[in-house]
């Protein structure tokens, strides 16, 4: 899976397994992670899923957590118990697919990569869309704004940066509704998210 949905060999199973079920009920899975499991941490599924173009309410979590358990009851993938967890991106969303980074041009992000760049693997500026297979970003270097570009295999993870601005414009598109006080994440310290406030639960 030449993307960021899905990270680890067992999450890219899990992600060919739900997948196809996500996006035939119309909607894309943005990102996968089955997390836990060490000593007697119960294993998380955690799975992020939107609308083709954008906005994704607690129903259509609910109606993805439903079609996604009774596939996961049949194919069992994962032997332990675990919890599946189905929510929407929020509004500072991750990036994952190379798609992403075009359709929210204009806007802040976090970039991180898997190896050094230049002596860095963090880089914060300005998306400036897709050029073939690399991310354009836009960074403060020297005092000067200079467009890079990153090649979106070297990525390790990215996402968008929580603004005011694009609070206003997520709300201003009725993408989104806002969390209770506190319920904004930060950037990933590597897959720990509490991610969206609609995310159902679903035992198994």
């Amino acid at each position: 899976m030449t993307d960021l949905i899905a990270k680890t060999a067992i999450d890219r199973r899990l992600a060919e397994i739900v997948q196809p079920v996500i996006e035939g009920l119309g909607y894309e899975l943005i990102r996968l992670r089955l997390m836990g499991g060490h000593g007697k941490v119960q294993r998380t599924l955690q799975i992020m899923a939107d609308r083709p173009d954008g906005g994704i309410g607690v129903e259509d979590c609910g109606a993805i957590s439903t079609a996604v358990s009774a596939v996961l009851d049949v194919e069992d993938p994962i032997e332990d118990q675990y919890v599946l967890e189905v929510s929407s991106p929020g509004i500072d969303r991750p990036l994952t697919r190379l798609k992403d980074f075009e359709i929210w041009k204009g806007w802040e992000a976090r970039i991180e990569t898997g190896e050094l760049i230049d002596g860095r693997r963090r880089f914060k500026g300005g998306l400036m869309g897709v050029e073939g297979e690399e991310v354009l970003i836009e960074i403060e270097e020297g005092g000067q704004d200079l467009t890079i570009g990153l090649r979106f295999d070297w990525l390790s993870d990215a996402k968008l940066i929580l603004t005011d601005e694009l609070i206003a414009e997520m709300l201003r598109q009725k993408k989104v509704t806002l969390p209770e006080e506190g319920g904004f994440d930060e950037i990933d310290s590597e897959d720990s998210e509490g991610d969206d406030e609609d995310a159902p639960e679903t035992k198994h």
